[in-house]
């Protein structure tokens, strides 16, 4: 018979195998208009997903200490798809030179 993992080391197993891949959220079409957002949970932490007044789909980490502002969550969008990646190594813009292809959006603003 086997033992289940401790509490730590299921976290640290999620956080290796799984949090640097982009996961599923929704459909685009679950915030179709300006300032509509989504609430999900992955991998245990809180994310809002939400729609932008330039109509970019952006996502947050919600942070769990007092006065701790959102963080941003890289977010992409694929064939009407939302996905996002907690890994925090890159928040980069990712823009593609071809207009069809996928593009990548970071949550965190472009500097003017």
């Amino acid at each position: 018979m086997t033992t289940p993992p401790d509490d730590r080391s299921f976290r640290r197993e999620m956080a290796t195998a799984y949090r640097s891949g982009w996961h599923f959220i929704d459909l685009v079409t679950a915030i179709p208009h300006s300032g509509d957002s989504l609430m999900v949970t992955v991998f245990g932490e809180p994310v809002v997903v939400t729609r932008d007044e330039d109509d970019d789909v952006r996502a947050f980490r919600c942070l769990r200490r007092p006065r701790g502002a959102p963080q941003p969550v890289r977010c992409a969008i694929r064939y009407g798809m939302i996905f996002v990646n907690l890994d925090q190594r890159d928040h980069e813009l990712a823009e593609s030179a071809s207009p069809a292809a996928p593009r990548t959006i970071s949550a965190t603003p472009r500097s003017a």
